[in-house]
């Protein structure tokens, strides 16, 4: 156990455990569901993948709302390698950073649990469809996932090119 947690880094820790955590016992508290396990191990595990699905959510809806609506506005990637290699405390804000956005997108989350839960009350034949919502969701989710952080590496690949140049 303990050579797990030494492998979670601080990013992991605050932008997936930690939303995970919260999300499961602010749901407990505030609807009927319950992911809060008596199991710590099962535990850990569930909490760190309810986080991850969290900043998923954040990185694909959160953010790119964010960016619309002019609440954000993001540098050009290549500019923020270029800008982390001369100031390593960019990394470290850009964490809290996507924390921040990791704990907008769990309360959001959240109203949107609480809501479907309300749903659920007012239309009980809703709650037959919730397993393939659920998993359609999440097939959706990875996929746009998947397809921006190849993104990224690609142009993390690209900027290292440059500068090999």
């Amino acid at each position: 156990m303990n050579e797990i947690l030494e492998k979670i880094s601080s990013y992991n820790i605050f932008n997936y455990l930690l939303p995970g955590t919260l999300f499961s016992f602010s749901a407990q508290i505030t609807t009927s569901y319950k992911f809060v396990q008596d199991d710590l191990l099962i535990g850990l595990f569930l909490y760190y993948f309810i986080g991850l699905v969290i900043s998923r959510v954040g990185s694909i809806l959160v953010e790119p709302l964010f960016k619309k609506i002019r609440l954000v506005e993001f540098s050009k990637y290549e500019d923020y390698l270029k800008a982390v290699k001369l100031d390593g405390q960019i990394e470290t804000l850009s964490e809290s950073n996507n924390m921040f956005r990791s704990l907008i997108s769990m309360f959001a989350c959240l109203l949107v649990l609480i809501s479907y839960e309300k749903l659920e009350i007012c239309y009980s034949q809703v709650a037959e469809f919730t397993p393939y919502l659920i998993i359609g969701f999440l097939i959706l989710l990875f996929a746009i996932s998947y397809r921006k952080q190849t993104k990224y590496i690609v142009k993390r690949i690209e900027a290292a090119n440059l500068s090999d140049d």
